[in-house]
């Protein structure tokens, strides 16, 4: 008896060793004699000593921070552009068994898809439509990592950089759009204000006494403010009398000489 004790308690703690355990976060991916076997976890279970191995596997949704990549836009513009990649591993054994190192693929992938999307645009495209060109790296990675079991979740540009030079040619291109902007609402302005002046000189030649108001209400705004302007009213009456009167004296005169002419003549 006491010579097989070595080996019952030989045989009692490899059997122990057989129970794995896995987080909820975790699985694990057993091969057997070199074969793949089951996806395990999470929780405790057994597996056979010496005859399986586990690859553990973390099915978190992964960040990863594709650095700055130069590359050159349609029209011409050299520029920087780095972005965050979100994925997470939907199916462990094909990320085990389908590419070697499933973390340098996808950064891999990520990073040349970047760089040809981002070169099949213009410049103007690339700052003001990224949730488009998101939307196409997103697209084209998930296909790449589709067979590997992975999943990309999402794809965000982070920062665009942009040469000095073209920083300040943009600007200038800002600031003349800016004006003519300016340019437009004032014309537009001025347009409307001379059709509303036109409206209002129509109103007070069909109704003299609109001209009376409005010069005491010019008074009234003169008269709100501190100062020492001195307004002198004439009434529009006495305004229109001395045309009248002019124009009698001019129409005499004219008669008069016109008369003397004749006189002369004769």
């Amino acid at each position: 008896m006491n010579i097989f004790a070595p080996l019952l308690i030989f045989l009692a703690v490899l059997g122990l060793k057989g129970f794995k355990l896995d987080r909820e976060y975790q699985r694990g991916v057993i091969f057997r004699l070199g074969r793949f076997q089951a996806i395990k976890g999470p929780g405790l279970y057994w597996t056979i000593p010496l005859v399986d191995q586990k690859s553990q596997v973390d099915i978190r949704t992964k960040t990863v921070d594709v650095a700055p990549q130069e590359t050159v836009t349609a029209d011409s513009v050299t520029i920087k552009v780095n972005a965050v990649l979100y994925y997470r591993i939907i199916d462990p054994a094909k990320a085990i068994n389908k590419v070697e190192s499933y973390q340098m693929a996808v950064y891999q992938a990520a990073m040349t898809t970047l760089r040809n999307v981002v070169g099949q645009n213009i410049l103007d495209d690339v700052l003001q439509n990224r949730d488009k060109i998101n939307h196409t790296v997103q697209s084209m990675v998930d296909e790449i990592t589709e067979p590997w079991g992975i999943d990309i979740e999402r794809v965000e540009i982070k920062d665009v950089e942009i040469p000095t030079s073209m920083q300040r040619a943009m600007a200038k291109e800002a600031e003349a759009v800016r004006e003519k902007r300016a340019r437009i609402i004032k014309a537009e302005a001025e347009q409307e204000a001379s059709f509303k002046l036109s409206q209002a000189s129509k109103v007070i030649m069909d109704n003299p006494a609109a001209l009376e108001l409005r010069r005491l209400q010019m008074l009234t705004e003169i008269g709100a403010e501190n100062n020492t302007t001195t307004v002198v009213m004439i009434p529009s009456d006495l305004v229109t009398l001395s045309k009248q009167w002019s124009e009698k004296l001019e129409q005499n005169e004219t008669d008069a000489r016109h008369a003397r002419n004749g006189n002369k003549e004769s």
